[in-house]
């Protein structure tokens, strides 16, 4: 291959696009020809410490008096493209740059070097960005992980981990995965959603969200199950907006996501253990030492694990109105996956008064899920209700019913009350919140796509 200086008159007389497609040989030198110089000739660590536009203010400059010096003539746009090349791969995240900043994606996958797909609106698709190679895509992967003090090796083959915007990553590296390097980032969204943007969004109904906004100030206790992607997290923060500014709230969870908007809420984020297996803090340790820290309410992002009985237990003893998460597809399922949480915490006890230590904690159970077409929905509110005689049951509230799907492929249905009233009602009405039975009543639904 020719080298950049032999190519100089090429480089003047053709127009090239330089893209995020390693197929560009003249550009990939070019790009790694100038980033060394950079390192070389300049003071990397001070133009880091630059806003962004100085930065890459200061690197056009330089660049122009490399090029200059050695008589390169490219086009003006592609001297941009080449800049925002060199920037994004001294300073950046490289390829992943402009998927970072788009602001319609949610996900990154990357599925090795040549095959990178994201997420818009719910649904998965390929886009024409690939890295050089396997090593380079470990390079961006050293990049993340390496400011947090942790590493990704054979030996540690698999990183949970963290961008300065609160973007979550996971990456696997062989000789677990056979596809070479695997990088999967969930977006952070700049502004948390509000109820008004899930209504927005269809994500369930007025009525719904008048009753998840008052049982929330009514201080029962909520368990949101779904599955990945489901937007279990998205609807815990919502819900959490609701409690009244005077309390104090203890927030939990394995990777920080929850962004409270209000005063007196302290949060605190599990640890894993360091090279030397030391030093590990896990959910449960901190939903301990939350009892300790006066909480009027704890949220833990998910259980996942033997906190789970903590976490009821605290549900239990004084804390009503907290809130937590599980992985879960129905609303039995997520009872089931509480119940083996607890036996996991040590608990020798009979299945039955396990399950009665689970609904005696908590009183409303949300399914959210993503549906077929990638939009997510509330499909099922439910109520814990204990009886007189020490029964109890779960009975559906509301409901997301589906009747078919368009000839594009969305899901065709509405939402609806069961027509079961909830016990809870007098409980809300003690706390001065006005609600009416009429809510709970099914009428003519507007079919949603």
């Amino acid at each position: 291959m020719a080298s950049i200086f032999e190519r100089r008159k090429e480089l003047a007389s053709q127009k090239k696009t330089v893209s995020y497609q390693y197929d560009n040989h003249l550009v990939d030198e070019l790009v790694e020809h100038y980033k060394a110089r950079l390192l070389r000739d300049t003071n990397l660590e001070a133009l880091t410490q630059l806003s962004q536009g100085e930065m890459r203010l200061k690197i056009e400059q330089y660049v122009s008096q490399f090029m200059s010096e050695e008589r390169v003539v490219i086009s003006r746009h592609d001297k941009e493209l080449l800049v925002t090349r060199i920037l994004d791969e001294s300073v950046g995240l490289g390829p992943l740059e402009p998927l970072i900043n788009d602001p319609t994606i949610t996900e990154i996958l990357i599925n090795g070097y040549n095959e990178v797909h994201v997420e818009r609106k719910g649904k998965l698709e390929q886009v024409n960005i690939t890295f050089r190679d396997d090593e380079h895509v470990r390079h961006i992967v050293d990049r993340i992980v390496a400011p947090l003090g942790r590493r990704i090796d054979e030996s540690s083959p698999m990183v949970d981990a963290r961008l300065p915007d609160g973007s979550r990553v996971n990456a696997v590296i062989p000789p677990i995965s056979l596809n070479g390097t695997l990088v999967s980032i969930r977006k952070f969204r700049a502004e948390p959603f509000q109820m008004d943007d899930l209504l927005e969004f269809s994500s369930l109904d007025e009525n719904m969200a008048y009753f998840i906004d008052c049982v929330v100030k009514a201080k029962m206790n909520m368990l949101i199950s779904g599955g990945t992607g489901s937007g279990k997290t998205t609807l815990l923060n919502v819900a959490a907006s609701s409690i009244p500014l005077f309390e104090r709230v203890i927030t939990i969870e394995d990777s920080a996501e929850l962004r409270l908007n209000r005063s007196n809420v302290v949060g605190m984020e599990a640890r894993p253990a360091n090279v030397e297996g030391k030093g590990e803090i896990t959910i449960r340790n901190l939903v301990r030492n939350a009892l300790r820290m006066r909480p009027d309410r704890i949220i833990v992002g998910e259980v996942r694990s033997g906190e789970a009985f903590d976490m009821l237990q605290a549900m239990n003893t004084g804390h009503e109105g907290s809130i937590t998460t599980v992985h879960a597809n129905t609303p039995d399922d997520a009872l089931r996956r509480v119940e083996s949480m607890v036996i996991m915490a040590g608990m020798d006890l009979p299945s039955s008064i396990i399950r009665e230590f689970i609904v005696g904690a908590l009183d409303i159970i949300i399914q959210a899920t993503r549906l077929t077409d990638g939009t997510r929905k509330i499909v099922s509110i439910s109520e814990v209700q204990k009886h007189e005689d020490g029964t109890n049951e779960m009975v559906e509230i509301f409901t997301f019913k589906r009747i078919g799907m368009s000839p594009d492929g969305d899901v065709i249905g509405y939402f609806t009350p069961t027509g079961r009233k909830p016990k809870c009602l007098d409980r809300i009405r003690m706390f001065g919140i006005e609600i009416s039975e009429s809510m709970f009543r099914p009428q003519q639904q507007e079919v949603i796509i």
